[in-house]
């Protein structure tokens, strides 16, 4: 079977020009390309070929959704480093020196990380800036057993198209010492950066985004591009993190809808409106439905800057949404779904059977749930047509789908 995929010399290639290839002549381990992968368990397949990493995810999702239509093969990347568009790096202290990196995998034990294989480069030399700059403006790093220190994180979003930057200040305080001069003192050193938020997360939480903020420089927030549409990314408002992948599968997701410009299309968990946006060229109406109030402030937004009339968001749960829409007789050609890893619900998907949509395209960051998904489907009268996986997230065990559902003729005559 033909792959649609990276070719596997092209990730040697960048593996070999940063002199860290990790295997011999004979496949024999010699060094990990990642000094720090054994410790941060982000990139569990990193040493492995990529090649051997996009056959090993087509098998899974095979395997998974055995039964549920034809799975296709796998999309890979081209150049499967740096990719990340948005950067975490969490703050602390390590025998009296200031540390940022990230936690490891399952514990709050933060491992050192100056390069990420996986980050944009770019990020990881602004986070660098920044803990180097925090000694000399007596910036202490908060410590989360205490309670005590002020900078507890930094969040960095790059715009791939637009090389827009934004860099999100956590702290423990709104109380910001010599803030003017820190700002200044940074964008002298990246003066790329486009935009400075300081957000203030003074709970003890989780949680890396507090409720308030404040912008310190620039517009407070960036702008990009995706499938020709300028989209605005505010620091809470969530967007794919692999812009590259991204519009290969939102291209894919709204192809499988098989638009004519004549359906009423529902975006429910619709964000920012990148999913809606991308269909509305080929729908009549779009609905999009979201829960988080920032994502829907920023999609309206983005709705007037590409200068679309056909769609409307709304700040709701979708399920609710459109149970109340079928209450009132109202129905959905086509519903676009891309839930969280842990998936959907029972509920949710009764809801979406409720609306009698011909088509329902499910896009999946975790194929485990996806596949309990679909039986829940096949119940309500929906069975899979298809579905595409993409690797959105090369070096992790991560996997992408978009899957198709099609309404069985059963589910047609169902009341």
């Amino acid at each position: 079977m033909e792959r649609h995929r990276a070719k596997a010399g092209g990730s040697r290639t960048e593996a070999a020009d940063n002199g860290r290839y990790l295997k011999g002549a004979k496949g024999k381990k010699e060094k990990s390309l990642c000094p720090v992968s054994g410790r941060c368990g982000g990139c569990q397949f990193l040493d492995t070929a990529y090649e051997e990493q996009l056959d090993k995810k087509q098998k899974q999702v095979e395997s998974l959704l055995k039964g549920h239509g034809k799975v296709y093969p796998i999309e890979g990347m081209e150049h499967p480093f740096h990719y990340r568009n948005k950067v975490h790096a969490v703050f602390g202290y390590r025998k009296g020196q200031a540390i940022s990196g990230v936690y490891r995998e399952g514990t709050h034990e933060i491992v050192p990380v100056d390069r990420c294989m996986i980050e944009d480069e770019k990020a990881d030399e602004i986070i660098r800036t920044i803990r180097g700059m925090l000694k000399s403006f007596k910036i202490r790093t908060y410590d989360e057993d205490t309670g005590f220190g002020f900078l507890r994180h930094v969040l960095i979003k790059r715009g791939f198209v637009t090389g827009e930057i934004m860099v999100v200040l956590v702290t423990a305080s709104p109380v910001f010492p010599s803030r003017n001069h820190f700002v200044k003192a940074l964008r002298q050193q990246h003066p790329e950066i486009t935009t400075i938020i300081q957000n203030l997360n003074d709970r003890a939480t989780t949680m890396v985004l507090g409720d308030r903020e404040k912008v310190l420089y620039g517009k407070g927030y960036i702008e990009d591009v995706l499938c020709g549409h300028t989209f605005c990314i505010s620091s809470r408002s969530f967007y794919q993190v692999n812009p590259v992948q991204t519009e290969k599968l939102y291209k894919r997701a709204v192809e499988a809808a098989g638009l004519t410009g004549k359906e009423t299309v529902i975006d429910a968990y619709c964000g920012i409106g990148t999913i809606g946006i991308t269909a509305s060229a080929g729908a009549g109406r779009v609905i999009g439905v979201e829960l988080n109030r920032d994502a829907v402030r920023d999609a309206v937004k983005n709705a007037k800057r590409n200068k679309i009339a056909n769609i409307q968001f709304y700040n709701n749960d979708a399920g609710a949404f459109m149970t109340g829409m079928a209450e009132d007789g109202e129905q959905a050609d086509v519903v676009f779904m891309d839930p969280p890893r842990s998936g959907s619900t029972e509920e949710f998907i009764e809801a979406v059977a409720a609306m009698r949509p011909g088509r329902v395209v499910y896009v999946s960051c975790n194929p485990q749930t996806l596949a309990r998904d679909l039986k829940v489907f096949e119940k309500k009268g929906y069975r899979g047509a298809g579905a595409w996986p993409f690797d959105m997230f090369p070096h992790t065990r991560e996997i992408e789908t978009v899957c198709l559902l099609t309404r069985s003729r059963e589910g047609k005559n169902k009341s």
